[in-house]
Order: structure tokens, then C-alpha cells, then sequence
């Protein structure tokens, strides 16, 4: 039975056997973090800070995800390793299930919290937490040397919740967000998007590169 498991869920861990998934999500992150500093560095009137600018800029960074891990699947990957199809439930379904659950949590406690100017410095850095038990779950169980990413990201969200509040919230002290919220939780925010994205495009970059260096293009004579 462990035997049949392991093989249903082999075409998963294959896809994330060039780092392709890490650094999607890497880029995902470090790209919020980069908005949320444009929000939080200019007026609330400011392009960044529309409606409209946020679709654009998520549908923007989702497209680049998308079609790059594509492209690099169909002249890298496949052609060395082969081709393997995922079921949709399994591909989209499910992480698209779960990233609405954690978005409508996320905006229920962010928006009773604004409303009732609560302190959430530290739950929010301990986001963190649940980011690295994510990463743990979804590519440290594959690949052994990854549970050094997984501890390396919840020991520095834990770093960020003992944090003085100052300190977090220095990168938003005196931006508008403060009118509605505590500087510390724009900050804790920011540090953990940060954090989480730079571990997962460097543990991404090291499995494409040892993905590379194991692997190599087909021999024109054996196609």
C-alpha cells in the first residue's frame, strides 16, 4: 500500500524535481513584497494603491509564473527527464482551494483588526510558522537537505515576532497605513514576504542547478 502511494504521488513530486515550483512561488512572494512596499512608501492616492493596479499587478505576476514554468518545462525539463501530465485536481484545484481559505481568513482578521486597532505584530510574523510548515509539507518531505529551508524560515519568523515594534514597524512610520493600522503589522508583513520568498528562490535556484548538472539533453543520435 505505502508502495502504491508513493507512486500516485510521484508525478507531484516531479514537479518540482528542477525547482521550477519553489521559484514560482519565491517569485510570487518577493513580487507582493515589492507592491506592498510601493503601497506603503507612497500616498494612499497614489497608482499603487488603486483597486485596479492590484489585479493588474497580480494577474501580471500570475501570467509570468505560468507561461515561465511552462517554458521551462517544455525545453528543459521534459526534454531531458520526460514528459509527465497532473491531474487538474491535484494541480489547481487543490492549492487554488487552499488559497482562498487563507486569503478570506487573512482579510477577515486584517479587516476586524484595522477596525478595532489591534496590535497584530506578532501573529503576523508568525504567519511565518504556517509558511514553513507549508514548505516542509509540499517540498522539504521529497528532498532531505530541504528541512534546512523549512527551519531557516520559521526560525526567522520567529526572530521577527520578539522583534520591538519599532523595529517592524520602521518601514512604514510614516506612511498613511498607520492612519488605519500599527506600522508593525505593514512591517511584519513585509519582513515575512521577504523572508519566505528569498528562501524559496534560493532553495529553487540550488534544485535547478543540481537539476542541471544530473541531467542532460537527449543525444541528437538516440531521438
Amino acid at each position: 500500500m505505502d508502495q502504491l502511494e508513493t507512486l500516485r504521488k510521484r508525478p507531484i513530486a516531479y514537479y518540482n524535481v528542477d525547482g521550477v515550483g519553489e521559484l514560482g512561488v519565491g517569485f510570487l512572494c518577493l513580487g507582493y513584497a515589492l507592491l506592498q512596499w510601493l503601497q506603503i512608501s507612497t500616498s494612499q492616492h497614489s497608482i499603487w494603491n488603486q483597486m485596479y493596479t492590484l489585479f493588474l499587478y497580480v494577474g501580471l505576476m500570475v501570467a509570468v509564473i505560468h507561461y515561465g514554468s511552462k517554458a521551462i518545462k517544455e525545453h528543459i525539463t521534459y526534454p531531458r527527464t520526460g514528459f509527465v501530465e497532473y491531474r487538474c485536481r491535484e494541480t489547481f484545484w487543490f492549492p487554488m482551494a487552499i488559497a482562498v481559505f487563507v486569503s478570506i481568513v487573512t482579510a477577515s482578521v486584517l479587516f476586524t483588526a484595522i477596525r478595532r486597532h489591534w496590535n497584530l505584530n506578532t501573529p503576523a510574523s508568525l504567519l511565518g510558522l504556517v509558511l514553513a510548515a507549508a514548505y516542509a509539507y509540499g517540498f522539504a518531505r521529497t528532498v532531505g537537505w530541504k528541512w534546512i529551508v523549512a527551519i531557516v524560515i520559521a526560525a526567522g519568523s520567529l526572530v521577527f515576532a520578539f522583534l520591538p515594534a519599532e523595529v517592524l514597524g520602521a518601514v512604514a512610520d510614516h506612511s498613511w497605513v498607520t492612519r488605519y493600522a500599527h506600522a508593525s503589522l505593514a512591517g511584519a508583513i513585509l519582513f515575512t514576504m521577504l523572508l519566505y520568498g528569498t528562501a524559496l528562490l534560493i532553495s529553487g535556484g540550488i534544485s535547478f542547478w543540481l537539476y542541471l548538472r544530473h541531467t542532460h539533453p537527449p543525444d541528437p543520435d538516440e531521438r
